[in-house]
């Protein structure tokens, strides 16, 4: 399989595992790596063997065949645009972009262009997430009728040392920063949502960092904090979901889904491993029978882009995708805003599941 040349931009936090797991798979090539803060840039460039150079050089570069867009939400559609400009094919840690208007605008242009676009979150692509897709195809619990998300926690004010854009705006808060590993795993599971209700509030009106060189500093929040809400999918399903940065701590597991004939319980969709467990007359932990339930497989959305490329078929972290998650979380914000049932404007297709096996590692190529 060939391999493509991944050009990355933004290395902050998020960036060291993506540049780590590029190499173990044997269809990509990290080429360069660019960022605003060229310390940052060229600091990244030396850990991982590749050039440090500027965004314009980055994009021009003809050995890029991806660009792995991985700057702030709020800068994801610009640089997006400029990459798709640039004849790049774009994949976009999520969200897509802070707003379906502006989402739809890189979703366009990459159709226009004959490029493709792919985003984060790819943890449903593993061993743990696809072994339950597997259950659910084989018709375990019968008929998914409800299910339950949930992502709460205290804040990231105290890990991250810049944890601003987590509370500013737009793109910000527990929902838009969270909710697409759970969105996207129950669209995973279930399909596309319908229709959307939801309520929220805002704890605080600023956070303490906790951590780095601006512990103690103050940052204002201008976003909803905790969000609780029904999603109502195609299929008939009602999914309770909440995402919150004001709880200390609670007993919920990240996601069920309640059928017919049984319950399953899912590991948490940030990760690709975790022990899947069925209901059918008591609770038993199920096998991992999918690839890539092993460990931090970040990237792994991309390689599936890659592959597709190659193989002209759809790949599954798509922008379709993605831009009905983004939708299904701005009608949530709209519905908190308006104390209204929102309908959702966009669709998407259910993503294919994954083999059982994979081919896409060093390992496996070898």
């Amino acid at each position: 399989m060939r391999r493509l040349g991944i050009g990355v931009i933004g290395c902050g936090v998020i960036s060291e595992i993506y540049c780590s797991n590029i190499p173990r798979f044997s269809n990509l090539a990290l080429r360069a790596v660019a960022d605003m803060r060229a310390e940052a840039a060229r600091a990244k460039g030396e850990a991982h063997g590749v050039p440090a150079v500027s965004v314009d050089e980055l994009l021009a570069r003809e050995d890029v065949d991806i660009v792995l867009n991985l700057t702030v939400p709020q800068a994801h559609v610009e640089v997006g645009l400029a990459a798709i400009a640039a004849g790049k094919h774009v994949y976009s840690e999520k969200p897509l972009a802070g707003s379906v208007a502006e989402a739809q605008r890189l979703v366009e242009a990459a159709e226009k262009a004959g490029l493709r676009i792919g985003s984060a979150p790819d943890t449903f692509l593993g061993g743990a997430h696809q072994s339950a897709r597997a259950l659910l195809e084989e018709g375990r619990i019968g008929t998914p009728t409800a299910g339950t998300a949930t992502l709460m926690l205290a804040g990231h004010e105290r890990w991250h040392p810049n944890p601003d854009f987590y509370y500013a705006g737009p793109g910000a808060g527990p929902l838009m920063d969270m909710g697409p590993y759970y969105i996207t795993a129950m669209v995973h599971c279930l399909g596309p949502v319908a229709r959307v209700f939801a309520r929220g509030a805002k704890g605080r009106s600023e956070r303490v960092i906790a951590t780095g060189p601006r512990a103690g500093e103050a940052v204002p929040v201008e976003t909803p904090t905790h969000i609780t809400g029904i999603l109502e999918f195609r299929s008939g399903a009602l999914v309770q979901i909440a995402t919150s940065f004001d709880v200390r701590a609670h007993l919920h597991t990240p996601l069920e889904l309640y059928g017919t004939e049984g319950s399953l319980a899912i590991p948490d969709p940030n990760r690709f491993d975790g022990t899947v467990r069925l209901f059918e007359s008591e609770w038993r932990d199920q096998p991992t029978t999918h690839a890539f339930g092993d460990d931090n497989w970040r990237g792994l959305g991309l390689a599936d882009m890659a592959a597709a490329i190659s193989e002209n078929r759809p790949h599954r972290a798509n922008g379709d995708l993605a831009l009905h998650v983004l939708d299904v979380m701005e009608s949530a914000l709209r519905s908190v805003e308006t104390g209204q049932m929102e309908t959702l404007r966009t669709d998407c297709v259910r993503p294919e599941p994954m083999a059982r096996e994979t081919t896409l590692t060093e390992q496996d190529a070898a």
